[in-house]
């Protein structure tokens, strides 16, 4: 096992990396910039380094200055969290080459997953269902274009190979628009993520959002966590997450997670990954795999017991998978609320200075943040401050706690969602479950329409 690692990221999921490595008597290094001189994990950190200015181009993002903190603590070992340079396969690369571990997958796993057009014939090779679509990367001829758009049936989605994160995409409802939208969807990519191809899918009219975690190390032994429901989303980026997904066969979720752990035995992944797919009428269809940590782990943690994190550290240090399949039960039910620092309803940004912060608690109730009272929340980052948990023996039971959870909290001196998710835990169509992608933000357009009557 590792003696010390080195923290690559910020917020709530640094805190949570360095409570898994002190639960396993790990030294840790925390990077950070400027701005974040005063969080929580900095000062709880066995040695902190101070990599830049607060721009995260400047600091996050700088590869020369996060492999040189290592070099001067002498960590072994390089966790990225999610986010920043945690699916750059360049990094994962530079770190290995410098002589440390990247807690991760291999850089061609990484590099592999993270175009979208690979990925998509990676997965069909080993049988995991997707998307119908164009072969590949869409050819420069409009004429190829538009018979392959013909052939697949409007509307359809044009996606950028590099994307992700809900960026990168276009629905087209016409063929008058579609030569247009690729025009201008290859041009952001190559702005974007440097990389102007792009391909076609058939567009799903109300899809939901259903995604299969999974565990491998190196020796190709691999494991399926069960799903996640991440269907309550806004631009594409989750609000609320859960696990189990409601409505769901548990046949169903046997017979995808079979399939995922077989792709990740195929590929020669490792480590902890996400495979997210839309699922409609009773069929998954993938969409993209998250080579990280995710955001929403803690509701899986929650239903299976399993500490991911920690199973990720395991994993780089050599060690062979604890878990094989019929060792994971999932009981219970996870629900996770996203608390970004934002205008409830217009979704802008608003940091600052928090003067009062109440955390929630009771039975089964789980608070992952880096906030407290006096914290100045910066203007240069993500406005995710914090995730609230709530596990139950029934779906219900969930709701209910957080609902509690959710009138207990309290953040003063900016403006946070917390609205927004109290008054989703009391929406009849989410109370009812199984609702699309596409629910959240009808229901926000059509009360905005109220509004302006």
């Amino acid at each position: 096992m590792f003696e010390k690692i080195l923290i690559a990221n910020r917020g709530e999921i640094a805190l949570r990396i360095q409570r898994a490595c002190r639960e396993l008597g790990i030294r840790t290094v925390v990077v950070h910039s400027e701005a974040d001189t005063e969080a929580k994990y900095v000062k709880l950190a066995d040695e902190s380094v101070c990599i830049g200015p607060p721009a995260a181009q400047a600091s996050y993002l700088n590869i020369p200055a996060i492999i040189s903190a290592a070099e001067v603590t002498d960590a072994e070992a390089i966790h990225p969290g999610y986010g920043f340079l945690a699916e750059n396969a360049d990094f994962a690369e530079k770190v290995e080459g410098s002589g440390f571990v990247f807690i991760g997958p291999r850089p061609e796993n990484i590099r592999l997953m993270g175009d979208k057009v690979s990925a998509k014939q990676a997965m069909e090779k080993a049988g995991v269902p997707t998307v119908l679509g164009s072969a590949g990367e869409l050819p420069a001829d409009p004429k190829d274009i538009v018979k392959i758009a013909r052939k697949l049936g409007y509307p359809v989605l044009v996606k950028s190979a590099g994307g992700g994160g809900g960026r990168g995409m276009r629905i087209v409802h016409t063929e008058a628009a579609l030569l247009n939208a690729v025009a201008v969807t290859r041009a952001e990519a190559q702005a974007a993520f440097g990389n102007p191809s792009v391909y076609l899918e058939r567009f799903l009219e109300n899809p939901r959002h259903i995604e299969i975690q999974v565990l491998a190390d190196s020796a190709k032994n691999a494991v399926h966590l069960g799903e996640r429901d991440c269907s309550i989303q806004r631009r594409h980026q989750k609000v609320i997450e859960e696990a189990p997904a409601p409505e769901l066969a548990a046949k169903l979720r046997d017979r995808i997670g079979e399939r995922c752990v077989e792709a990740c035995r195929k590929i020669g992944y490792r480590g902890a990954g996400t495979v997210e797919f839309l699922y409609e009428e009773g069929e998954f269809y993938f969409i993209e795999m998250n080579t990280r940590i995710q955001v929403e782990h803690p509701v899986t943690e929650m239903v299976t017991g399993v500490d991911i994190v920690q199973e990720q550290i395991r994993i780089a240090a050599g060690e062979k998978l604890r878990l094989r399949q019929k060792d994971v039960e999932l009981r219970g039910h996870a629900i996770e609320c996203r608390i970004n620092a934002e205008d409830p309803y217009r979704f802008t940004p608003s940091p600052g200075r928090i003067v009062s912060y109440h955390p929630p608690g009771g039975p089964g109730i789980r608070v992952d943040t880096h906030i407290y009272q006096g914290y100045r929340v910066p203007p240069d980052y993500d406005s995710l401050i914090g995730k609230v948990i709530a596990y139950g023996a029934t779906r219900e039971q969930a709701i209910n706690r957080m609902r509690v959870a959710l009138s207990e909290m309290v953040v003063e001196g900016i403006q946070t969602n917390l609205p927004l998710h109290r008054e989703l835990v009391n929406d009849t169509h989410f109370l009812r479950g199984g609702v699309s992608i596409h629910y959240l933000e009808q229901k926000l357009a059509q009360e905005q329409k109220k509004k302006a009557r």
